[in-house]
């Protein structure tokens, strides 16, 4: 009979499994070997297992694990894949668990691989038979870029548990609050020339300049006129993340791109930021005809919000003992909701730890991520 490995041997296997999701294609790697890897040991544990291709995915998939029957229940999710890494910024492999000072090393460890470790065992000992809900295993694609996985599963799922955990890095606190997210390409088509003879061209970055004072205008208008005390920045938040334009000192520069992003509060549509983006820009547009232009970079991610008084905030809150709270990053959380169940955000590790060198998950956590999965698998399942 196959037995299911133990947490310290899953976490191995799961972060030995490499998963990266990048926008660059040379970075960029399926999830099918992780997949496969978390399928087996369900499936051993007598989970029925679908595991779905994403569409418009590089070899990406999902996983969908289901223990039980009936309506209602328990959904546990989380997804399947990792940032990039530079290597030269690991004390040790990012690729291998380093067990040292009360810490388990490892890229995934906290962000978030090491949930499916927790699940599986806590799942160990259940049997079929006695569940009166079902229980889900979610594992998803491209988290930390598009959010493909979890776009597609609340698009074309059917199932509808009571209730939703995501397993992100919230050191157990409920997270029932994060912001959305999207990103933009502002692009400045000038005319090239001789640096000698600037009337003769028409300087993008000078344009750009112009368009940057007033998107600052605009951060300021943001921070002023919307706010939430729930989070510790309580504006929407603008960002310019990236510019390019021009390609030598003695020549006008013919084109020039900024890429930005904006962070909206709960309440906020993508539409409505979307609009000041745009009034922002107009004046611009119109005093330079044809030039001025901006499009998305990514889909945008929306905002979150769980009601405070509902049923698995007040069962999160008592199994785990902290309050609840709001966050400024985005997760999975409002694709999962969409599926119409309660929704939190609470998982082992710290936020800090996500997308950074020597990434490590500390061995305090293991008890009370147990307990805490436990009570609620009996809450929401038995």
């Amino acid at each position: 009979m196959r037995q299911i490995p133990n947490f310290i041997e899953a976490l191995q296997s799961l972060i030995a499994s490499p998963s990266i999701s990048s926008t660059q294609e040379s970075w960029d790697q399926g999830n099918r070997d992780i997949i496969n890897l978390l399928a087996t040991w369900f499936e051993t544990l007598q989970f029925t297992v679908d595991i779905q291709p994403v569409p418009g995915t590089r070899n990406k998939f999902n996983l969908l694990a289901k223990l039980g029957s009936g309506e209602g229940g328990l959904l546990l999710a989380g997804h399947s894949d990792t940032v990039p890494f530079d290597e030269n910024r690991w004390q040790s492999d990012p690729l291998k668990v380093l067990s040292k000072d009360d810490k388990f090393y490892g890229l995934g460890t906290c962000d978030m691989k090491g949930f499916f470790a927790f699940i599986l065992q806590a799942c160990e000992h259940i049997k079929q038979h006695d569940l009166k809900k079902p229980l889900y295993v979610l594992a998803t694609a491209d988290e930390e870029t598009t959010m493909a996985g979890a776009r597609y599963f609340s698009e074309n799922q059917f199932i509808k548990p009571d209730a939703a955990v995501i397993g992100e890095p919230t050191n157990l606190v409920p997270v029932v609050m994060h912001k959305g997210h999207m990103s933009h390409r502002i692009t400045i088509k000038g005319k090239s020339g001789h640096s000698s003879t600037p009337a003769f061209g028409i300087n993008a970055i000078e344009i750009m300049y112009e368009v940057i004072a007033a998107l600052l205008q605009l951060k300021e208008k943001l921070a002023l006129n919307f706010q939430n005390t729930a989070f510790d920045v309580q504006s929407p938040t603008l960002n310019l993340g990236a510019i390019k334009g021009g390609d030598n000192a003695n020549r006008i520069c013919g084109y020039c791109e900024l890429d930005l992003d904006m962070r909206s509060l709960p309440g906020m549509t993508d539409g409505e930021l979307i609009q000041l983006l745009a009034e922002c820009l107009t004046p611009l547009a119109e005093k330079y005809p044809d030039r001025v232009a901006f499009d998305e970079l990514h889909p945008s991610s929306p905002s979150f919000e769980q009601a405070k008084e509902s049923e698995l905030v007040t069962v999160a809150e008592q199994t785990s003992g902290h309050q609840c709270c709001a966050v400024n990053y985005a997760t999975e959380a409002p694709f999962i909701q969409q599926l119409g169940c309660q929704t939190i955000v609470m998982g082992p590790g710290s936020i800090a730890q996500a997308h950074q060198p020597n990434e490590f998950l500390a061995f305090s956590e293991i008890t009370k991520t147990h307990q805490v999965l436990s009570q609620l698998i009996q809450h929401y399942c038995y």
